[in-house]
């Protein structure tokens, strides 16, 4: 296993017990299993990567991680209780970002705060806060309509970090945009984590995407998912893509993934 010095240090915020998740197919025609035996920890203010190829069942862990899909075995507990559900100290930003429409957009990022009935003006300061953050002040009344697919998934950050989750579910929250906003996209997510530290869950396909984030990165195999190897990322940031270590690492990683048929 590739081990290196890491930020991994004391009591897991979150930890994922012997997972298993299996579906039944329709009209009794099977069952399907997605997880197996899944098993690992996530520690404070650490940016875990969750990598594996499409369709490996990423999404179903991290639904499950939000509280969102239930296990048919094992367990997932938050700073040692266990998840039965939703709750405010797990955000989720999803690739899809989910705006509602018929809200501007720091409607659209105190909502949540609102929902809670945060007062108005605690409310307004916490909006301006996150704005600024992700850079879209000045954006305050616009509608998603108006805005392109970046600042669209920087509103969505903006929204999970107005709720002040202890932490973050990312489920490829870059990859349906194009190759050169995806890339800012990564060098703006890495410094607002830099700035308003959270514990990051983040699931990508894209083992440059993974190298260039993460802490440290699990390589999940195909289904029945399980974990294959672990990687701790022992590189400063700003990382760059040529740099040797980073190259060896992306090699390593890639020869040791399944194939997708």
């Amino acid at each position: 296993m590739e081990r290196a010095k890491g930020n991994v240090t004391g009591a897991p915020v979150l930890e994922c017990r012997n997972v298993g998740r299996t579906f039944e197919g329709r009209g009794g025609s099977g069952k399907n299993e997605v997880l197996r035996g899944v098993n690992f920890e996530v520690h404070e203010n650490e940016f875990l990567v969750l990598f594996g190829a499409g369709q490996c069942g990423k999404t179903t862990l991290l639904n499950i991680l939000a509280g969102l899909d239930m296990p048919t075995e094992g367990e997932v507990y938050t700073r040692g209780q266990k998840v039965t559900g939703p709750a405010p100290e797990r955000g989720v930003v999803y690739q899809k970002t989910s705006l509602f429409p018929w809200m501007t957009v720091e409607d659209n990022v105190g909502f949540g705060p609102e929902v809670r009935h945060m007062p108005k003006e605690e409310r307004r300061a916490r909006i301006k806060k996150y704005l600024e953050l992700v850079g879209l002040t000045g954006f305050e009344k616009s509608y998603p309509s108006q805005l392109s697919g970046g600042m669209r998934q920087r509103v969505g950050i903006a929204r999970a970090y107005a709720n002040q989750p202890d932490i973050m579910l990312m489920d490829e929250p870059f990859g349906h945009l194009d190759a050169q906003t995806r890339y800012m996209m990564e060098e703006e997510l890495q410094r607002i984590w830099q700035k308003e530290k959270r514990t990051v869950v983040f699931v990508t396909n894209n083992i440059e995407e993974a190298l260039f984030l993460a802490d440290r990165v699990i390589l999940l195999t195909n289904c029945p998912t399980h974990i294959k190897q672990e990687y701790v990322i022992d590189m400063p940031h700003p990382r760059d893509y040529t740099d040797p270590e980073f190259l060896r690492l992306r090699q390593l990683i890639t020869d040791n993934m399944d194939l997708t048929l």
